[in-house]
C-alpha cells in the first residue's frame, strides 16, 4: 500500500504547486479538514471494501459532508438551503454518498469534542430520515417558507443580508477606485492574465441574462475557497453596472477537473462536453433550483464553472451549536431529507434508478447498519491517516 504522502502528492501533481502548499496547510488544521481535502482517498478505500451493501445507482454530489450543504440565492431570486458542491458529481451507488456523509458526522463530532454515542445517534437518525424520505417518494426543498428550526432561522438571517455587506467584506477603495480585497484567500494576478480574463468574462457576461445591465469589470483576483478545490485555478470578478446606480455583481470562476470518484467506478458515465458541463448538468438535476448566473465555458483550453457569488451564501457553523443536541439533530435531519430529495429529483436520468427502485431501497433498511459500521470504522482510519500526514507535514515533506 502506498504511503499517505505518495497518495496525496500523486493526486495533486496536476494542481498549482504554490496553491497545493496552501491546501496542505488548510488540511493540517484537524482531521475534518484533512477529510474534506482527501475525497479521493475515501473512494479509493471504499472501492476496496468487502461486503459493502448493494444500492441503486443515483446521481451523487460525490463529496457529501456536513459542510457541503449551504444557502444560496437561486435564479428565481429565492434563498434556498441545499447540497451545494458538485465538483465530484457523477453516477454511482446511492450508498457511496451516504457512507461519506455518515463518516463526516463521526469525524466532525469528534472534532467538536462530542461523545461518540452522540455522533452514532445523529448518524442513525440521518439514515432513518433519509430512508423515510426516500420511501415517501416525494422530493422537497428548503427555503424560508418551508424550513423549520435552525435552518429556518439561518435562512431568514441570510435572506436579509444586503449587497453592501458583501461589498464591505470583499472590497477596498484604492486611489478612488473600488477593488477586491487582497488577503490570505485572495491574491493579485499578472496584468497579462488579468487582461485575458477581462476580455473573456466581458464576452461571457454580455451573453448572460445580466447583459442588459452594461456591466464593466472593475477588478479580478485569484481566489482560494473550500479545501478539496484548493490548487485549481479560480478567480473572483467584481462588476459594476454602467446603467444602474450602486449595482455590483460578484462572479466566481472555477476550473473543473474530472471527478476524483471516477477512477474507482466501473459504471458507464455519460459523455459530457467538458468536466464543467458534467458538474453543472448534475447540479441542475439534483438541486430544486440552481444558483443564479450558472454556466460553463472554456478559457485557455481549460473548462470552468461560472456562477454569481452572493451575500446570501453561507454554511451552518456547527461550532456554534455543538452544545445544542436538538439543533444538531434537526439540521442533520434536514440534510437527510435533502439527500433523498436530490436522488429522487434526478431519478431515471441516463442510467440512474427510477423512483420506484429508490422507494424500495428506502423501505428496506437492512443496509443501514453496514453504513453506520463503515462510517465509524473509516472515521478512525481518517484519524490514523491524518496523524501520518501531520507527522510528514511537520517535517516539511509537503
Amino acid at each position: 500500500m502506498p504511503s499517505i504522502y505518495e497518495r496525496l502528492t500523486a493526486f495533486n501533481n496536476n494542481r498549482l504547486p504554490d496553491m497545493v502548499k496552501l491546501k496542505y496547510k488548510t488540511m493540517s488544521a484537524n482531521p475534518f479538514s484533512f477529510f474534506r481535502g482527501t475525497c479521493h482517498l475515501f473512494y479509493e478505500d471504499l472501492s476496496k471494501s468487502d461486503n459493502f451493501p448493494v444500492s441503486p445507482l443515483t446521481w451523487i454530489c460525490g463529496d457529501l459532508h456536513l459542510e457541503n450543504f449551504g444557502s444560496f440565492k437561486g435564479d428565481d431570486h429565492q434563498v434556498y438551503f441545499d447540497l451545494n458542491d458538485f465538483d465530484e458529481a457523477l453516477l454511482a451507488p446511492a450508498a457511496w454518498e451516504l457512507a461519506r456523509l455518515v463518516t463526516s458526522i463521526f469525524i466532525a463530532f469528534d472534532n467538536l469534542c462530542l461523545k461518540e454515542e452522540e455522533a452514532l445517534q445523529i448518524a442513525q437518525n440521518y439514515l432513518k430520515t433519509y430512508s423515510a424520505s426516500l420511501s415517501n417518494g416525494k422530493a422537497i426543498c428548503l427555503d424560508p417558507r418551508t424550513a423549520d428550526g435552525i435552518v429556518c432561522t439561518f435562512l431568514t438571517a441570510v435572506e436579509k443580508r444586503k449587497q453592501k455587506e458583501l461589498l464591505k467584506k470583499r472590497t477596498i477603495e484604492r486611489k478612488g477606485k473600488l477593488t477586491l480585497l487582497l488577503d490570505g484567500r485572495h491574491f493579485e494576478i499578472e496584468k497579462s492574465l488579468k487582461k485575458e480574463l477581462n476580455l473573456f468574462v466581458d464576452d461571457w457576461i454580455k451573453s448572460s441574462k445580466y447583459g442588459h445591465y452594461d456591466l464593466k469589470v472593475l477588478d479580478i483576483v485569484f481566489r482560494l475557497a473550500g479545501t478539496g478545490s484548493i490548487g485549481v485555478k479560480r478567480y473572483l470578478f467584481l462588476f459594476k453596472s454602467q446603467l444602474l446606480k450602486n449595482k455590483y455583481l460578484f462572479v466566481d470562476m472555477k476550473q473543473a477537473f474530472a471527478s476524483s470518484v471516477q477512477p474507482y467506478l466501473k459504471i458507464q458515465q455519460p459523455q459530457w462536453g467538458s468536466e464543467a458541463e458534467r458538474a453543472i448538468a448534475i447540479k441542475e438535476r439534483m438541486q430544486n433550483v440552481s444558483p443564479a448566473l450558472l454556466g460553463a465555458s472554456i478559457f485557455l483550453n481549460d473548462p470552468y464553472i461560472l456562477q454569481q457569488m452572493q451575500p446570501t451564501e453561507d454554511r451552518i457553523n456547527f461550532l456554534l451549536i455543538k452544545d445544542r443536541y436538538a439543533d444538531l439533530d434537526l439540521v442533520t435531519d434536514d440534510m437527510a431529507k435533502l439527500t433523498a430529495s436530490a436522488q429522487l429529483r434526478s431519478s431515471g436520468r441516463q442510467g440512474s434508478a427510477i423512483a420506484d427502485d429508490l422507494i424500495d431501497f428506502g423501505k428496506n433498511t437492512d443496509w443501514q447498519q453496514s453504513i453506520l459500521k463503515y462510517g465509524a470504522q473509516y472515521a478512525k482510519r481518517v484519524k490514523k491517516d491524518y496523524a501520518e500526514f501531520i507527522s510528514g507535514y511537520k517535517r516539511g515533506n509537503y
